[in-house]
């Protein structure tokens, strides 16, 4: 299976269409599960994505199509990183985003609710699964928050 980079992170989640979460291909709807994967990845945590996927799964009390929603993504992380934290609002976000070490964006990506994870590296940050030709993607936070995190839409970030 494609979808991963070299050192193990999860960048394009298309390669998932034969993996199910919330009774759909989790090619269509995976951005939550891989973000949350890649943080715990980035951390050191001995995981794997099925486990992941399966538990964020099975923790939307709902058996029905869509993606991972704000409550199941909230404690998720309180279980299995309960250091990181909440900023809600895209200048608070990007404040944020600027001084952390890795997090988990929600944004809207070409106009569909969207997570996304991401790490420091030195100035500039790594960015996985942002879009089609941005699978592992690095900029500044500046750029990525200019050409990415557009206002009006709705914009929370989780950091570490």
């Amino acid at each position: 299976m494609n979808g991963f980079s070299d050192d193990g992170y999860i960048i394009d989640q298309d390669y998932f269409d034969e993996y199910e979460y919330r009774t759909m291909q989790a090619s269509i709807n995976g951005c939550g599960w891989i973000a949350a994967y890649n943080i715990r990845h980035f951390l050191g945590h001995s995981v794997s994505f099925q486990a992941v996927m399966n538990e964020m799964d099975y923790m939307h009390s709902l058996r029905i199509p869509g993606p991972t929603t704000m409550p199941v993504m909230r404690g998720y992380l309180k279980k299995y990183i309960p250091a990181m934290t909440e900023h809600i609002g895209r200048e608070a976000a990007f404040e944020a985003a600027r001084g952390s070490e890795a997090g988990i964006l929600r944004y809207t990506e070409e106009d569909v609710p969207h997570f996304i994870s991401y790490i420091r590296k030195g100035e500039a940050y790594r960015f996985f699964n942002v879009n089609d030709g941005l699978e592992d993607y690095v900029s500044s936070m500046d750029m990525f928050f200019k050409t990415h995190v557009l206002p009006p839409h709705y914009v929370s970030i989780f950091t570490i």
